[in-house]
């Protein structure tokens, strides 16, 4: 190839080539630097985003008459748990567990030999008594004529009529005994002592009876057409509590049914262990419907204290600083209150002091927040629907 066919480069052309790259190269890293600080930007907003808590607001409720209850124990109007009177063996029972039964009715006999041998005894010695006593009346009714005619002294009839007298009473002490005997016999007979039901029966025909509370119990009778039903009572609402007030319970035997009760009875006096204070309060049972020693949730209408708040427990922040609640200022700041607490509701407790009706309250707040920090308010669920 000749000199002439070698084509010489235009170093204008290259170097507005090269100036061309240049600019593309320094645009690219613009850009790249640009995107980045883009994304650290977005980044920073995310986490300071994320720092800040979203709370959710609790609902207040002005306290007037407020619902209130208390676990309980249903108990029958009277119980009675029999026992015999008389030692010896069971004779036979006439009603067992479940029938109901009228007072004076029997429950069972009791065969007692020794008893009956006690009392043919005494019958005797009765008889023996008035014996002695009748020739006594007659020998000082003789020796007080014959005084008359001073053929016996004062002394002799004297003697005489004391000796009646000693006889007459030992007929009274005898007819005395005889009498307890024949009660005690009556008591071979176990008897309702009133109106029930048969509860237990513990006790079968040949097994031997002892008499007294040491033995054997035989039968247990319960009256049930009135129920008694006992709760314990909070220090808080033991002043709130009266005789004459109306309440309701309820039994899981019956889910979704209540029953009306009536305060009758209230010890005034707090147990030292559980600060509580028993109540008594008394229920219509008619049928039989409901069963004695049954576990019952009695409720209560009782009054609230003036100016008093309701807030849910899970509102309410326990710690060093005492009982406080968190409340959403302006700017979406937060206040701590110290609060002065009422009743303990389960699960919602009143606020006495402390609060004003058109505070803020945080439900739930994080246990690290305090005062000045800031929240987000969380906004309402959406509602999804289905397609």
């Amino acid at each position: 190839m000749s000199p002439e066919e070698i084509k010489v480069p235009n170093i204008r052309r290259l170097k507005l080539f090269g100036g061309a790259a240049v600019v593309l190269a320094v645009a690219v890293g613009a850009g790249g630097l640009i995107a980045r600080a883009h994304d650290t930007q977005r980044n920073a907003q995310w986490s300071s985003a994320q720092a800040v808590p979203t709370v959710a607001l609790a609902k207040l409720d002005a306290e007037g008459a407020s619902q209130l209850s208390l676990p309980g124990a249903v108990q029958a109007y009277e119980t009675a748990q029999i026992y015999a009177r008389v030692s010896g063996y069971l004779k036979t029972w006439q009603q067992d567990i479940g029938a109901s039964v009228k007072a004076g009715q029997i429950l069972a006999s009791i065969d007692a030999p020794e008893l009956d041998q006690q009392l043919e005894q005494a019958r005797a010695d009765l008889a023996t008594a008035q014996a002695n006593q009748r020739l006594a009346a007659l020998t000082a009714k003789r020796w007080s004529a014959l005084m008359g005619s001073g053929g016996v002294s004062q002394q002799a009839v004297d003697e005489k009529v004391g000796d009646e007298a000693a006889k007459t009473a030992l007929v009274a002490a005898s007819q005395a005994n005889v009498r307890r005997l024949e009660a005690t016999e009556a008591y071979k007979r176990v008897v309702a002592p009133f109106d029930g039901i048969v509860t237990a029966r513990k006790t079968d025909i040949g097994a031997l009876i002892n008499a007294g509370s040491t033995g054997q119990e035989l039968f247990e009778v319960a009256d049930m057409h009135r129920l008694r039903i006992y709760v314990q009572a909070p220090q808080a609402l033991s002043a709130k509590l009266a005789a004459g007030q109306a309440a309701t319970f309820a039994v899981p035997q019956f889910p979704g049914r209540t029953f009306p009760a009536t305060v009758v009875a209230i010890s005034h006096m707090l147990e030292a262990n559980s600060r509580t204070m028993q109540v008594e309060l008394q229920a219509d049972n008619p049928g039989d419907l409901l069963a004695a020693g049954s576990y019952c949730e009695v409720s209560f209408q009782v009054a609230g204290v003036g100016g008093a708040m309701r807030i849910p427990a899970t509102a309410l922040i326990v710690g060093a600083g005492g009982n406080q609640v968190a409340v959403l200022g302006p700017g979406g700041r937060t206040v701590l209150k110290t609060v002065k607490l009422g009743r303990d509701l389960g699960d919602s407790v009143e606020v006495t002091a402390g609060l004003q009706p058109t505070d803020r309250v945080i439900d739930s707040p994080p246990e690290t927040l305090r005062t000045g920090d800031a929240v987000r308010l969380a906004g309402p669920t959406p509602v999804h629907k289905r397609g």
